[in-house]
């Protein structure tokens, strides 16, 4: 039996060697075998379609999230997830907040001693993004619909600066045109309509796959139905849908902000961008769960 590399296998099939590590991993690719941190893979290797086998794990994750949230405790995955995912996805809006200060907060409802200014905002908009994780685990298997989306926004924004203008709209759709990376979005007056599309669209799916949860991700975002925090409700969906179908949740994190922003960018032609750079943070996310000794 003749063996190749990814590489040599992700070139055969044109698709990324990421793509390929991960099928490896998952046991798509029967009879490949790592050598040290080498995958080898038959040259004759076909990809297997993936098993619907997620039911037995499906909900071990978001049980125990539901569990440490109620006994408030700390130190576990649940404490573990509040801070890094509300750090990172409000990082990747311009909080100013480090992660310390982020922990801090969640830890004791206090600010702390800073040698700079802090902005209120980014104070109230953590807080905030803490209700809404406990949101979403709480209403993790419940069907995603406009009345989630906009309390999700209702919760993030509420008691910010934003939420004294009248023009603002929180947890409502836009009234003003807005742009994301000096792209157009979706006018005020389509936005409910796109959006009923999109979630008619994405609950004709019947068995959802991460594919099909980065997609609604992109759309979501192209629409940008908000006028500000889509970002922060959008990743916040990403990891409520995968708790909901049995999927491991992932945090995009500074370090891949800009592999995000590209792979976002250039979804419609090259998918496996947004889609490696996902299965990334899907793979950290992945660490720290086996820290916790949590199957998925």
């Amino acid at each position: 039996m003749k063996y190749i590399s990814t590489a040599e296998f992700a070139k055969k099939v044109e698709l990324s060697e990421r793509t390929i590590r991960n099928y490896c991993a998952s046991g798509r690719l029967k009879g490949a075998f790592l050598t040290g941190k080498t995958w080898n893979i038959p040259i004759d290797a076909v990809i297997a379609k993936k098993e619907n086998n997620k039911n037995s794990h499906k909900h071990i994750l978001l049980n125990i999230l539901k569990e440490q949230k109620d006994m408030k405790l700390k130190g576990g995955i649940y404490h573990r997830t509040q801070i890094d995912l509300t750090y990172n996805s409000n990082k990747i809006e311009g909080s100013r907040l480090t992660h310390d200060q982020t922990r801090y907060i969640f830890e004791t409802n206090t600010v702390g001693i800073s040698e700079e200014s802090i902005n209120v905002d980014d104070i109230i908009e953590t807080t905030n993004h803490f209700r809404c994780i406990d949101f979403i685990i709480d209403k993790a298997n419940a069907k995603l619909t406009e009345s989630i989306i906009k309390e999700l926004h209702f919760l993030l924004k509420s008691g910010t600066s934003d939420s004294g203008k009248t023009w603002f709209n929180v947890g409502e759709y836009k009234k003003l045109p807005n742009e994301v990376g000096g792209n157009q979005t979706c006018p005020p007056k389509l936005v409910a309509l796109k959006m009923r599309e999109l979630l008619n669209s994405y609950h004709s799916i019947k068995n959802k796959t991460i594919e099909d949860i980065i997609d609604f991700h992109y759309n979501f975002e192209i629409i940008h139905p908000f006028q500000d925090g889509n970002g922060r409700v959008g990743r916040l969906i990403i990891f409520k849908e995968c708790l909901a179908n049995g999927i491991v949740p992932f945090i995009i994190d500074e370090q891949l902000k800009l592999f995000y922003y590209r792979g976002l960018q250039e979804w419609t032609s090259i998918k496996e961008y947004l889609m490696d750079t996902c299965l990334t943070a899907q793979d950290n996310y992945k660490a720290v769960l086996n820290y916790f000794e949590i199957e998925f």
